[in-house]
């Protein structure tokens, strides 16, 4: 088989740099007091269990590293007008630092948050969605972590699972940055494994439904990393069922909510990995503008036999072997 669990939980680690220099907002170990106190504003775009996983991973740094705390965490729904006004209100809030949830909110929060440090997490391409000048050298105020997936190796377990495969089916939000970019990798990875994609796009999540059905008769559906799509999963899966079409899927959440299986992003571990990022900045003075942009440390490799099942596929043994099961 093409892929070893060992070989996934390596993940795509950007180097890291540790620079002590001052940065706007934070003191020499301590909070806008001057204390070992902070108070810190999160502006999450929706709530989905990948996003949720990220903001309660970043929450649990600070928990491990005995730091104090005060959380301003708010959601905007999924609604880009809701991002926006959450961050005019944190721009103007005493904030020592900043944290937007998914791209179209860390592109609200940077164009208002100038002044204190902001990280993002959960973005796929942060140089695309014009957040950083580039990945090694993020150039002011912003910088955080990467969700960018692991796209040829989930196209490849795609065929590990459903072989006969010739098209693959991808539904996302066209007013996502991150979900056009995964769909022209995914296009550009399918040709080497003889798949043609299909795409529909969404502007809400109430045409999910319709979007799926107006696929066609595609062999495999996947999910990207699509906020919109991920939120309204229930939708896809039940036409996916009705159709017996195999869902893959680009994070573990999805899996839960009823994918057949992903190689993916553990949305936890990423949020703790943007958390240690801003301790070096608010304790050590690392400046988000030499900071690079970190991708994730670790993937997980889950399947979902029920809902293999429901969709009328099944599962190699050995894939069955190596992954965690749902």
């Amino acid at each position: 088989m093409a892929f070893s669990r060992a070989k996934i939980l390596t993940g795509l680690v950007a180097t890291t740099a540790l620079v002590l220099a001052g940065c706007s907002g934070a003191d020499d170990g301590g909070g806008a007091d001057g204390g070992d106190s902070y108070k810190i504003g999160i502006n999450q775009l929706v709530q989905h269990p990948a996003l949720d996983s990220a903001t309660e991973g970043f929450k649990q740094a600070f928990a491990d590293a005995g730091v104090d705390v005060e959380f301003d965490e708010q959601n905007a729904n999924g609604e880009q007008a809701t991002a926006l006004t959450i961050a005019q209100q944190m721009a103007s809030d005493d904030l020592d630092l900043a944290l937007a949830v998914a791209t179209p909110a860390a592109q609200a929060m940077a164009q208002n948050i100038t002044t204190v440090p902001l990280l993002f997490t959960a973005v796929t391409d942060p140089v695309q969605a014009e957040l950083v000048d580039s990945m090694e050298e993020p150039g002011a105020n912003v910088t955080g972590t990467s969700d960018a997936a692991p796209i040829e190796e989930q196209l490849e377990l795609l065929k590990e699972i459903v072989p006969d495969a010739e098209t693959v089916g991808i539904v996302y939000a066209s007013g996502e940055v991150n979900s056009q970019v995964q769909v022209d990798q995914a296009t550009e990875a399918a040709g080497p494994l003889g798949l043609t994609v299909e795409t529909q796009t969404v502007t809400t999540v109430n045409e999910i439904q319709q979007a799926v059905e107006a696929l066609g008769d595609v062999d495999v559906i996947y999910v990207p990393t699509d906020n919109m799509v991920v939120s309204g999963i229930a939708s896809l899966v039940q036409v996916a069922e009705s159709k017996q079409i195999p869902v893959i899927a680009a994070e573990e959440g999805t899996v839960d909510g009823g994918a057949v299986a992903t190689i993916g992003i553990d949305y936890t571990e990423l949020g703790r990995q943007t958390g240690e990022m801003a301790l070096r900045i608010l304790q050590d003075g690392a400046d988000p503008a030499t900071m690079p942009v970190e991708t994730a440390a670790e993937f997980t490799y889950v399947v979902n036999e029920a809902a293999a099942e429901r969709q009328g596929v099944t599962i190699p043994s050995d894939i069955l072997a190596e992954a965690e099961k749902k």
